[in-house]
């Protein structure tokens, strides 16, 4: 997890926001300063801006929790490709399905933050079937 360190009921960090808006599955807002924002308005986008921006003490923490439970879980999944070359060394033979099952652990954690957030799931968190505008 990038720049937060706090488990305080303050307002989230921008670093805290675009980890949040990551693991949701929503992507990049860009800079205000470009002009080309119009796009984060889109009610969906809109509607998960406005909570991160607007949540209670409380909830603030419970996000912070949430970054700090599932921070490690993706890192699991980057590390898991150190053992795709060996099938097998000594009486160590690797799982066939870490990587899938730590997506799938990775992603129903990331599924559960939408939920706790009352927003649904984020572009990258959708199965392709779905248009979120």
């Amino acid at each position: 997890m990038s720049g937060s360190g706090s488990d305080t009921d303050t307002p989230l960090s921008e670093a805290e926001k675009t980890d949040l808006r990551r693991f949701c599955g929503y992507p990049a807002i860009g800079s205000v300063a470009s002009g080309e924002n119009s796009w984060r308005f889109f009610q969906t986008f809109g509607a998960f801006e406005w909570r991160l921006n607007n949540l209670s003490a409380s909830e603030y923490a419970k996000a912070r929790v949430y970054l700090v439970q599932i921070s490690p879980l993706e890192d699991a999944v980057l590390g898991a490709s150190n053992n795709l070359d060996t099938d097998q060394a000594g009486v160590w033979k690797r799982n066939p399905h870490e990587v899938a099952d730590r997506v799938r652990l990775f992603d129903l954690w990331r599924k559960r933050l939408c939920g706790f957030l009352g927003v649904s799931p984020g572009p990258d968190l959708c199965d392709g079937n779905r248009i979120v505008i």
